[in-house]
């Protein structure tokens, strides 16, 4: 379960989280994480960033998806990676497989995003719903603010199909934004969730999920560019895992 170191200086860390790890504790999370192995090998990390339980830690993958992040060594990398994040001037792009046969072969979900009333899941709620929502909240929608009525959040996901099998789309995703599960909760609104998801499915999905036992999340994030401190780009992509590499001749 430990990751693998993509680059490593003085500063920066870029390592390939495997699927299973998650990226720090809370919750019902009671085995080690990425956290526990960041502290354990820089033991001088966890004075760096805003959390001593996240030491370094600019941005997280979902438990069940592997890929590439990037952990500051030094609090002035963790800073200038964090206006980066907030400038939304990373670059992380994501190689997905979804149920059924996306159309058109690219495109782009704004769908706003809110935590769901589950509390350990979100919910995304079409821009026509939006609309009607905006319509019945005129104060609303002069403000230029749904949260008021949705407490969402703007999210933009865009898409390209790379292939298409019988059942199944294979998509390279790059995200605009960073919410929680953003991925995810977009293509399960959209009408093609994610395979291998537990979170987000329909009773269909969830049986096909069962009889494919993928153990994980068809999702990788295996493209990552980011500005170093001398404000030169650093970029680093990765392949599939085999064990998705191997899945897909299955279709």
């Amino acid at each position: 379960m430990n990751p693998q170191i993509i680059f490593e200086d003085k500063n920066y860390l870029v390592i390939n989280k495997p699927a299973g790890l998650a990226v720090h504790g809370g919750g019902n999370i009671k085995v080690p994480t990425l956290a526990d192995w960041l502290i354990a090998r820089y033991p001088t990390i966890i004075k760096v960033g805003d959390d001593a339980a996240r030491p370094g830690i600019v941005h997280r993958l979902d438990k069940d998806v592997s890929g590439l992040m990037v952990v500051a060594k030094t609090q002035t990398a963790f800073e200038h990676l964090k206006e980066q994040f907030k400038g939304r001037e990373i670059n992380k792009e994501y190689i997905a497989l979804v149920y059924g046969q996306l159309t058109p072969d690219e495109g782009e979900i704004n769908f706003p995003i809110k935590r769901s009333q589950a509390g350990y899941k979100m919910a995304a709620l079409p821009l026509n719903a939006v609309d009607l929502l905006s319509r019945r909240h005129p104060r609303e929608r002069d403000q230029g603010n749904i949260s008021g009525v949705f407490k969402a959040r703007e999210a933009s996901t865009s898409y390209k199909t790379l292939q298409k099998f019988v059942n199944y789309t294979l998509v390279r995703v790059k995200i605009k934004t960073g919410r929680t599960h953003q991925i995810r909760v977009h293509f399960f609104a959209y009408g093609h969730p994610l395979v291998g998801d537990s979170l987000y499915f329909t009773k269909k999905t969830k049986d096909k999920n069962k009889k494919l036992n993928l153990g994980r999340i068809f999702l990788v994030a295996d493209r990552l560019s980011f500005r170093n401190l001398k404000e030169e780009k650093q970029s680093f992509n990765i392949d599939l895992p085999t064990e998705l590499l191997a899945f897909l001749p299955r279709f």
